[in-house]
């Protein structure tokens, strides 16, 4: 599946809800069923800076494709940040370097995340395409 169409289906699955309330309500819901990282991968090497509380993005690269683990000590943010690493997640080092996470805006999360949130988000986003790049240039 290439990234645009799972970024129509993520948009597909979170336009619904009528207003952002509902549509945080069900992110907070997705989180609470997202695994957990195992305590020896939250890291400081694994944290993204930036973010109200700690978040940790493990990526790797399997097979040729990107792969992407996160964790957070907020509901909100692994949810919103679990959103994301679903989005690259599978996709191969170009396309995540080439491709950012705008559906989040498109659906209306981004609008209403706190600023430390937002820097939070956008610092996750950078690093996941900057492991994109890496990837390809090795």
């Amino acid at each position: 599946m290439t990234l645009q169409s799972r970024r129509e289906e993520l948009i597909a699955e979170l336009e619904p809800f009528a207003d952002h309330h509902e549509r945080f309500q069900y992110v907070i819901d997705r989180a609470k069923s997202t695994p957990t990282l195992p305590a020896d991968l939250k890291l400081d090497a694994f944290l993204i800076e930036g973010c109200t509380s700690n978040l940790w993005l493990v990526p790797s690269l399997e097979a040729g494709v990107c792969r992407f683990r996160c964790d957070a000590d907020s509901l909100i943010t692994k949810g919103v940040a679990s959103l994301v690493c679903e989005f690259y997640d599978g996709a191969t080092a170009q396309e995540v370097a080439d491709t950012d996470a705008d559906f989040l805006s498109a659906v209306g999360i981004t609008q209403h995340l706190s600023p430390n949130r937002r820097n939070g988000l956008t610092n996750l986003v950078g690093k996941i395409r900057a492991f994109g790049r890496a990837a390809v240039h090795s």
